[in-house]
């Protein structure tokens, strides 16, 4: 909705340095319109000052003059002609976003597993048959079984554990349920655990 007479933020020019307030701005395009390089000098001096008084707390910040002429430089859009006090050729980049990161996108069959059992997964593959397998085999074997108590993914008794093994493995790894012995797990842990994650977020 329009009023006549009323002026709105939203109807204004955006503000790339929106802490200093309009009144800077407006004081800084009039120094830009000045005519001669001596009135417009004298002019950017006073709104310096001004600035200094808006945030006093910043003084004690080495670099603190140079960002107030930086500061200044972008606010005009480098259309003020004077004789800058410090290089402002370098301010452009004060307000320049950072490139976004980008986040690795893997792929994962099985997200109740993670990435890290996937890698272990592959790695058994290789392993030659032997005691150090073994005990790979057992510490991935447990670990699974506690992610699917975690996630409550369908079953998480013993011999999900061991499909899963198999098959991740491309069967390489058969594990022997009349022989193995999974790690004994307190389920009331893991749900308290998985509580204390929820709360934290």
């Amino acid at each position: 909705m329009n009023i006549e007479g009323l002026d709105y933020n939203t109807q204004r020019e955006h503000l790339r340095m929106p802490e200093y307030g309009r009144e800077i701005y407006s004081m800084i395009k009039y120094a830009v319109g000045l005519p001669t390089k001596e009135e417009r000098q004298q002019c950017a001096e006073s709104i310096i000052r001004i600035m200094d008084r808006m945030f006093p707390e910043n003084r004690s910040n080495d670099m603190y003059k140079q960002k107030l002429w930086d500061h200044l430089a972008i606010m005009s859009d480098f259309k003020l002609d004077i004789d800058y006090p410090y290089d402002v050729s370098e301010a452009a980049k004060i307000n320049t976003k950072p490139e976004p990161i980008e986040y690795p996108m893997t792929h994962i069959k099985v997200k109740h597993y993670g990435k890290m059992l996937f890698k272990i997964f592959d790695t058994l593959k290789t392993m030659e048959p032997g005691p150090e397998r073994d005990r790979l085999t057992a510490f991935t074997a447990n670990q699974m079984k506690i992610n699917l108590l975690q996630w409550s993914h369908g079953s998480c008794d013993d011999e999900k554990v061991a499909s899963d093994l198999a098959k991740f493995t491309d069967g390489v790894i058969q594990l022997d349920l009349d022989t193995f012995k999974f790690d004994k797990v307190n389920e009331k842990d893991l749900v308290s655990s998985q509580d204390k994650k929820k709360k934290k977020k």
